[in-house]
């Protein structure tokens, strides 16, 4: 099971990623938006914004998100670590269930550039 430490580690890599991207993914990542990572598994949730195309996190807090956010994020630690670390498809995961992405349909069309 991933720690709060592997999974706060895992999200400024994607972080970094998004920084570093080019195309059509720089411009979908460059959104202003709140964002929320909840961790199932740990019962934690990440806070933060999604901005300038990078990912920064204000916070992290015990259970589930305190607000809603603009886009928000659910699926346990390791299925976090393995999807930024490319072992785990975006896309199947959320088809499957394994990973939760709820946003306004505006939002979750410029972010499906980035699956």
């Amino acid at each position: 099971m991933a720690t709060i430490d592997e999974c706060r580690a895992a999200l400024d890599r994607l972080s970094d990623n998004l920084a570093r991207a080019g195309g059509d993914v720089r411009g979908a990542a460059a959104l202003d938006r709140s964002l929320s990572c909840h961790v199932t598994d740990l019962d934690h949730t990440f806070a933060g914004r999604l901005e300038k195309g990078r990912i920064r996190v204000d916070g992290v807090a015990a259970g589930p998100p305190a607000g809603k956010a603009d886009i928000r994020l659910a699926m346990t630690g390791d299925d976090l670590v393995a999807l930024v670390a490319g072992e785990l498809n975006f896309a199947r995961a959320w088809a499957s269930g394994r990973v939760r992405l709820e946003a306004g349909l505006r939002d979750l069309l410029r972010l499906k550039k980035l699956l």
